[in-house]
């Protein structure tokens, strides 16, 4: 290292990684592309275990299309267990789906969001759009609409009031609001997607008290204050669900 120069002198070029330190500020703007697409091509979900998710089936892809030829996926709040399962792994789990299973063209997403309760069912918002936005630019723009059954009040108002905000433009203006199943058949054939039965039950209540779910009629069957026990995970013992039927 002296300050002599000959024939002999190199250079020893120390790597940002070497020090511990992040190196992306030194890439140009391809390397920078490049790390992201290999980010995508060789995600770590692949290989993790989803089969507790798997059971709930809260999530997964029907056989059928909707009339324009899009590939169902269904999507049903009720059995989602927003309460033991956190954001990190519900997106590495969305991102397992899309990517092993979605076949290639457009498809379309149908949520059933009847008797979903937030604390219980609901991710929340922020964690949504965030899972969203960091799908690759290819799953987002093949995804069609979104066809968002019972929607009540006050998710209504949400996404009227900040929808625009929370969601990028192309989502938001691909929704499409369900009130009653009879209106979805516009759009998909009877049988292409299974429907559970407490969603056609919630539907029979909302046809015979169109006002129930705007808060303005009383339930007279309490179907939006039933719990899903088959995904509770032990949430609701005796004395909670006791307390749940007094008030």
């Amino acid at each position: 290292m002296g300050s002599s120069s000959g024939p002999e002198d190199f250079s020893v070029l120390v790597l940002a990684s070497d020090l511990g330190v992040d190196a992306r500020p030194f890439l140009t703007q391809s390397d920078r592309d490049n790390e992201e697409e290999r980010w995508h091509d060789c995600p770590s979900y692949l290989d993790e275990d989803f089969s507790d998710l798997e059971a709930l089936q809260f999530f997964r892809l029907e056989r059928g299309f909707d009339k324009a030829g899009n590939r169902i996926f269904r999507i049903v709040g009720k059995y989602f267990p927003a309460v033991v399962i956190n954001g990190e792994r519900l997106k590495r789990y969305i991102f397992h789906k899309i990517s092993t299973e979605i076949p290639e063209g457009p498809y379309c997403i149908v949520y059933m969001h009847s008797t979903v309760q937030k604390e219980d069912n609901s991710p929340g918002l922020t964690i949504l759009r965030w899972i969203y936005e960091e799908l690759p630019s290819d799953f987002k723009g093949r995804l069609q609409v979104l066809y968002f059954i019972h929607p009540g009040l006050k998710s209504r108002l949400v996404f009227a009031t900040l929808g625009r905000f929370f969601l990028s433009g192309g989502l938001y203006w691909k929704i499409k609001y369900v009130s009653r199943l009879q209106y979805l058949w516009d759009d998909i054939k009877k049988g292409e997607l299974e429907i559970p039965e407490f969603v056609k039950e919630h539907d029979n209540v909302l046809e015979h008290r169109p006002l129930t779910d705007y808060g303005i009629e009383p339930d007279p069957h309490h179907l939006t204050e039933i719990p899903n026990m088959s995904c509770s995970f032990a949430r609701y013992d005796a004395g909670w669900a006791a307390r749940e039927y007094r008030s």
